[in-house]
């Protein structure tokens, strides 16, 4: 005998029987259409380019600013999440958490891998059926770290198992870059997923050619951009990766979209990375907001590129940062318990009154790989004097070893400009 859900309410001594909201919920189809080798999303048979980022909070900042989707790495929350977004007119590609090799799972093990594809048959029960629903996303850079092609094996099985169950939605997987070795592993592998996704930064305006020269000739996503990764720019002699400035992530997210994502006949859109704050590296790497929540550059950049209009108030823009007159590529070495001045060029395109505040913290030690948890240094007190909000004094710490000073620039209206220098103090 079938069941239908229901809720009871009661109310001033009656007693209601209505209809649970999420038993009614009817799907938004969603397709991909191949027009002259360009491809395009229909929602509902409307066309949909993604203007997304990746993360599920600050959503009505979002909207704000013209997104209009959100990208997510598990199912967890998710009855929560795709509510808000339709709450806000967002869509959901929705991430199903999948076990990865370099995390110890055996893709020769079938009875674990046949436990797997159940256990995602029954997680994505209740949300198949949402109309926030824009795509499944199978696990996340799976091709990380990887020895086994069995994984590929099992990436059809579970795109085919979500077409069976969810007719009207996309399947894609996650991969981290663009290698050929994958790409003809999932040509011949995966005919069940409707596109794939990459995850790219410092390249991403080479992306296109890459994936030609790959051998995708389909549609695709970027399901995570955003600045020079810590792995790709210039490092210090004792290793620490140099960031780039808020202002400098501001130009180059806005040259690689220009020269890739926005341009491409197959991409179908992206999510930029991250839309809110996280410890990777520094405090401050990837993140959009920081985490007292204000709003960097890269976000008016985000807007621009999605709306094709700047934000009325506009973020600080940082020009430069020294210590003592040396900046992060020039590899800066200090000696224990000396003083020496710490400078910013920083300017507000509103004339706002800009506060600053400095932080030393030691070199990160706790380092991961494809955006596992990290923990964040304790920040040393005491060595900082500020003059005014371009200028302190630091002094460097007795003990010997790598640091790294940061800078926030503050308007006072949530927006921030964002710089550090990574040091070496020896005597």
């Amino acid at each position: 005998m079938q069941i239908k859900k229901l809720t009871t309410l009661l109310f001033l001594g009656w007693h209601f029987v209505i209809p649970n909201l999420h038993a009614q919920q009817k799907p938004i189809p969603v397709r991909i259409k191949e027009n002259q080798n360009s491809y395009q999303i229909l929602r509902e048979d409307k066309p949909y380019f993604i203007l997304g980022a990746g993360g599920t909070g600050r959503l009505e900042e979002l909207k704000a600013a013209g997104g209009n989707s959100i990208r997510t790495w598990s199912t967890d929350g998710a009855t929560e999440i795709l509510d808000e977004a339709q709450r806000l007119g967002l869509t959901v590609t929705l991430g199903i958490r999948v076990s990865t090799e370099r995390h110890g799972f055996d893709y020769n093990d079938q009875n674990a891998v046949k436990e797997q594809l159940e256990r995602i048959r029954q997680e994505i029960q209740p949300f198949k059926n949402h109309p926030a629903l824009l795509a499944w996303g199978i696990g996340n850079e799976l091709n990380l770290h990887y020895s086994n092609e069995k994984v590929w094996d099992a990436v059809n099985d579970i795109a085919t198992m979500l077409h069976e169950e969810d007719p009207n939605h996309l399947v894609t997987t996650m991969l981290a870059g663009v290698n050929k070795k994958e790409i003809d592993l999932i040509n011949s592998k995966c005919p069940a997923l409707d596109l794939i996704a990459v995850q790219v930064y410092g390249t991403l305006a080479s992306v296109p050619q890459q994936l030609k020269d790959a051998g995708w000739n389909k549609a695709y996503m970027v399901t995570e951009w955003g600045p020079t990764g810590h792995w790709e720019g210039l490092q210090t002699p004792w290793k620490a990766s140099i960031e780039e400035t808020s202002s400098e992530k501001a130009a180059v997210y806005k040259s690689r979209y220009e020269a890739s994502i926005a341009k491409d006949s197959h991409c179908v859109g992206s999510y930029v990375f991250l839309w809110g704050q996280k410890q990777e590296r520094t405090p401050t790497w990837y993140g959009l907001f920081t985490e007292k929540g204000e709003q960097s550059e890269v976000i008016d950049v985000m807007q621009y590129l999605w709306t094709g209009s700047w934000p009325t108030h506009r973020a600080p823009h940082i020009d430069s940062f020294t210590i003592n007159d040396k900046k992060a590529a020039d590899h800066v070495y200090l000696k224990p318990g000396t003083s020496y001045p710490v400078a910013a060029q920083v300017s507000d395109p509103q004339g706002n009154a800009i506060t600053a505040r400095w932080e030393l913290l030691p070199e990160s030690t706790d380092l991961k790989e494809g955006g596992d948890r990290e923990n964040r240094p304790k920040a040393i007190q005491g060595l900082l004097k500020e003059n005014d909000y371009q200028n302190a004094t630091l002094t460097a710490p007795k003990k010997e070893g790598a640091y790294r000073l940061f800078y926030y620039a503050s308007d006072g209206n949530g927006k921030v400009a964002t710089a550090n220098i990574p040091f070496f103090v020896k005597k």
